[in-house]
């Protein structure tokens, strides 16, 4: 079948966007609010493990340096006693002080086997016999810029949770006793005596009350098998301590970053979401007021390839389809006031006239007039009311598959059971089932039924009238074609408007409304098909009749 005479396919309704599990602008956010704390994080975690790092590698350094100590005082500070190494406190004390001489900030004590302390590389020999106490070199001043960074910091990791493995533990309680042991042996310093001798004791680390970072190990001296004492090394790391401010400096700096680039990209953020929103707010209010009938969803949003502009898009559509309906109701309501006019004239005259005439012939062909004219009305009233409520039933309601075969075949023997014997003939060419599409049911009745009564209004008593119904691709087509004088081309399309009536010539005025082609393109369109209209012509060009061509998805 030709398609001459359809319409232009109508505009595809725009799919919706492909759902994808992370979309630009839910990126956008993530990115925005999760960078500034994952730098964050990172600096932190790299702070951890590097101070962890620096005094693990200052632990293991004292180490190394305490059993030095050790071996030498066992074996240049001792002598035997009854096949016992003993130790000797006047070669100790000298010995100790010059191993001690070349670690500043160093402090080593010598205990003996019962805790009591030997020598002390801080304790000397004053004049006149008197013994001097050196002690621990004061801390380095602090400037008011350290202090505040160091107190920034050590807030801000205070509120922090502090998990996973630490390899070294800092004591901070600034009251905290230094590894010691006294004359007067407890139960607990003969236990920390034991592991000291056998070389048990996990080193110490703790802040005192004016800042410093004390590390202390704990050596036992050995001359052969035999322990003769144990060695306490104690040690301000004061190293440690510049290379976490210098850490600490550089956490503040990446915050400090972070918190600028946070801003700026939060204005960043505001000026491509939140001032679109905006906008968009604005043009839906000047469509509320009536002023978006030009459209006033700026170019700009409806641009974007994100999903500010499907909003935008969606909006200028809505409101253009809006306008369209609020359009389509204005020209409907004039055009129904003009319909009503008409036979409302008729009878008004009627009665004026039918006031003043006394002949009782006269008299009945009046009132069979506005007889006439109030059947007319009531039809009208109800065509309209019909097409009123096609589009908010096509929307209410949800298309189902529905098989238009059985339905061709019902009409043609519906007509076949009524037809009288001047009347044409229905020919149906279509299979009897298989033409499956989706729709509404009643209404697709009443599509057919209005076409095929309208073919059978103006063919001949001895024509007939075709109806042809086949698949088309991923359509179905039905096609009505009659042997009557076919329709004029100016008027192909408007006969499709309501209102409109080309009528057979010989036929009553007023027995049609006018509605009956305008209803059927609602309802096809209305399921997203297409209707058309065309005439039938010979070789020569010769008018046969008319074709209506009713095209539906198939389901």
């Amino acid at each position: 079948m030709p398609d001459v005479g359809l319409p232009p396919d109508p505009p595809a309704v725009t799919a919706p966007p492909r759902r994808r599990w992370v979309s630009p602008l839910l990126r956008r956010i993530l990115l925005l609010n999760v960078l500034p704390p994952a730098l964050l994080a990172a600096a932190m975690l790299y702070l951890d493990q590097y101070q962890n790092g620096l005094l693990a590698a200052e632990v293991e350094a004292m180490r190394t340096q305490a059993r030095i100590y050790a071996g030498a005082i066992a074996e240049a500070a001792t002598r035997l006693q009854d096949d016992r190494a003993v130790l000797v406190p006047e070669q100790a004390r000298p010995l100790l002080r010059r191993l001690v001489d070349p670690s500043p900030n160093t402090q080593a004590r010598l205990f003996d086997n019962t805790g009591l302390v030997v020598a002390d590389s801080r304790v000397r020999d004053g004049a006149g016999g008197a013994v001097v106490t050196e002690p621990l070199a004061p801390p380095e001043p602090r400037d008011a810029f350290s202090l505040t960074i160091a107190g920034l910091y050590d807030r801000v990791l205070s509120v922090l949770p502090r998990g996973g493995r630490r390899d070294v533990e800092v004591d901070v309680n600034p009251d905290a006793p230094s590894f010691d042991w006294q004359p007067n042996l407890g139960p607990d310093r003969r236990e920390e005596l034991r592991l000291a001798l056998e070389g048990g004791v996990t080193p110490y680390i703790r802040r005192t009350a004016d800042g410093r970072l004390l590390v202390s190990v704990a050596e036992p001296s050995r001359r052969g098998n035999q322990s003769v004492g144990i060695v306490l090394l104690t040690r301000e790391a004061r190293e440690v301590d510049q290379r976490l401010f210098e850490i600490r400096a550089s956490v503040l700096g990446i915050f400090a970053v972070s918190l600028v680039l946070t801003v700026a990209l939060s204005f960043y953020l505001a000026r491509t979401l939140a001032g679109p929103i905006m906008q968009l707010a604005g043009s839906a209010a000047a469509m509320r007021q009536g002023e978006g009938r030009g459209g006033s969803v700026p170019s700009g949003l409806l641009r974007r390839e994100d999903e500010i502009g499907i909003l935008a898009r969606d909006l200028q559509s809505a409101a253009t389809a809006l306008w369209a309906r609020i359009d389509t109701n204005e020209r409907f309501a004039a055009d129904v006031a003009h319909e009503l006019r008409n036979p409302l004239t008729s009878v008004r005259s009627a009665i004026e006239t039918l006031r003043r005439i006394e002949n009782p012939e006269q008299r009945n062909r009046l009132l069979a007039i506005i007889a006439e004219d109030a059947v007319r009305m009531d039809r009208l009233i109800a065509d309209i009311s019909d097409s009123s409520r096609v589009d908010a039933e096509l929307s209410r309601t949800a298309a189902v598959p529905v098989d238009v075969a059985p339905i061709l075949s019902t009409l043609a023997e519906l007509h076949e059971a009524t037809r009288e014997e001047d009347d044409p003939l229905v020919v149906l060419e279509a299979p009897p089932e298989g033409l499956v599409v989706r729709g509404v049911e009643g209404r697709l009745v009443q599509v057919f039924r209005n076409l095929l009564g309208n073919a059978l209004s103006f063919s001949p008593g001895s024509g007939k009238v075709t109806v042809r119904a086949r698949p088309a691709g991923s359509l179905v087509e039905v096609v009505v074609e009659d042997e009557g004088p076919g329709i004029p081309e100016a008027k192909l399309e408007h006969i499709f408007e309501r209102f409109y009536s080309e009528r057979p010539s010989g036929e009553r005025f007023g027995q049609h409304s006018g509605l009956g082609l305008s209803i059927c393109r609602q309802i096809v369109e209305g399921l997203r098909g297409r209707i058309a209209a065309e005439n039938r012509r010979d070789a020569a060009g010769q008018v046969l009749g008319a074709r209506f061509i009713v095209r539906l998805p198939a389901a």
